[in-house]
């Protein structure tokens, strides 16, 4: 990316950083992998959802179905089916508790670990009967168990209704607030892996659109695999990619340095950013406060003609309802809104098209198409 990518934004101090890792410290307890075991759900009302996954954790046991944090030679292959329960609310998930109900709760049906002509032949069959043919890559972030990314990617195919296939990239995060600098390398260690990813479903015409939705240091994963594409000559793939970044936890400065080999894409890269993401101003002070993409302001000038001269569509999407305390998840309140704004342009999965910088507009809720703004637009192309 040439021209300025500066924001103006607070800097993260010390105090701010440890008010902050209190408070994640202090959520309460995470789901263990038990909730990985399939059981049988026959509930009226639940709905479905199978997730293909290709990670670069370890398996437990060589035959094993479940994953651990340590980083596997190889990628390895799964598939999950994830019941929906009747009462699921839009943009939570229902954690399972001791005595895990369909009627209830997210729960487990069936898994099946996967080698990789398995898996690209099952991503192809479900993509071949979806119109239009598209795949959906979400890779999740920071402090991030392999199970709360499966249900993340489950619940949010569930709420969305895109009509893709939904693929999980499943990095080896150890999942601990401490573990910032593990999980950084983590990522590092599975860029390529990613890219692997990406060029397989692209190959013979598997989809006509492949969707990458990558959170927080999935981000920076996401956009290092991006640059290894171009430097590899996919050129193709990424003429077939849509990109949206949802609180990357990437240095400005390394974002332009990217940017500027991985040149214009023909799908404009969205950003979904908010200046008052504590856990980004966390990242900001254990980098040396550095600013962070995901919490750049968008006012601007520079910023606004930076978007538009690298064809990037930045959202701020302050106005959003985040579930965490940190401010980091807003985007899953846009994920719930997307049936609402997909009915408001005509069903058309092609809205990320209008480079620019634009303050979403949460009151409205209202986009002419899928994340197009139709609320208050700062400036554009």
């Amino acid at each position: 990316m040439t021209g300025p990518f500066h924001p103006r934004s607070p800097r993260a101090g010390a105090l701010g950083c440890l008010v902050a890792v209190s408070i994640l410290s202090g959520c309460a307890a995470r789901p263990g992998p038990q909730v990985l075991e399939p059981i049988p759900a026959s509930v009226e009302g639940a709905r479905t959802v199978t997730v293909h996954v290709a990670t670069t954790r370890e398996r437990e046991a060589p035959d094993g179905s479940q994953f651990t944090s340590r980083r596997a030679a190889a990628t390895n292959y799964a598939t999950y089916d994830i019941s929906i329960p009747p009462v699921h609310r839009p943009g939570a998930i229902e954690w399972p508790d001791a005595e895990p109900s369909a009627a209830t709760s997210f729960v487990t049906i069936r898994r099946a670990m996967l080698d990789r002509p398995a898996f690209e032949q099952g991503v192809a069959g479900a993509a071949d009967r979806r119109r239009p043919r598209r795949i959906g890559v979400f890779v999740h972030g920071f402090n991030t168990s392999f199970q709360e990314a499966l249900y993340r990617l489950a619940q949010m195919a569930a709420d969305a209704d895109l009509g893709g296939v939904p693929v999980l990239f499943a990095w080896p995060s150890v999942a601990r607030v401490t573990g910032y600098l593990e999980d950084k390398e983590a990522a590092t260690y599975s860029r390529d892996a990613l890219a692997a990813l990406l060029a397989g479903l692209a190959r013979d015409g598997m989809a006509e659109e492949v969707v990458l939705v990558a959170h927080s240091m999935g981000g920076w994963l996401a956009v290092e695999a991006l640059r290894q594409l171009r430097l590899t000559g996919r050129d193709d793939l990424l003429a077939r990619l849509s990109v949206v970044l949802a609180a990357p936890d990437i240095d400005v400065d390394v974002f332009r340095a990217q940017m500027q080999v991985i040149g214009r894409l023909p799908t404009p890269l969205v950003l979904l950013v908010s200046s008052d993401d504590r856990a980004l101003g966390v990242s900001s002070f254990l980098t040396g406060d550095r600013q962070r993409l995901g919490a750049i302001g968008i006012v601007a000038r520079a910023v606004q003609d930076a978007a538009v001269k690298a064809n990037v569509q930045v959202i701020d999407i302050s106005s959003l309802e985040a579930s965490d305390r940190m401010n980091h998840d807003r985007y899953l309140s846009l994920v719930a809104l997307y049936p609402r704004l997909a009915a408001a342009g005509d069903g058309k999965a092609g809205g990320l098209r209008r480079a620019g910088a634009f303050v979403f507009n949460a009151v409205g809720a209202a986009l002419s198409s899928p994340f197009e703004l139709a609320g208050r637009a700062i400036a554009g192309d």
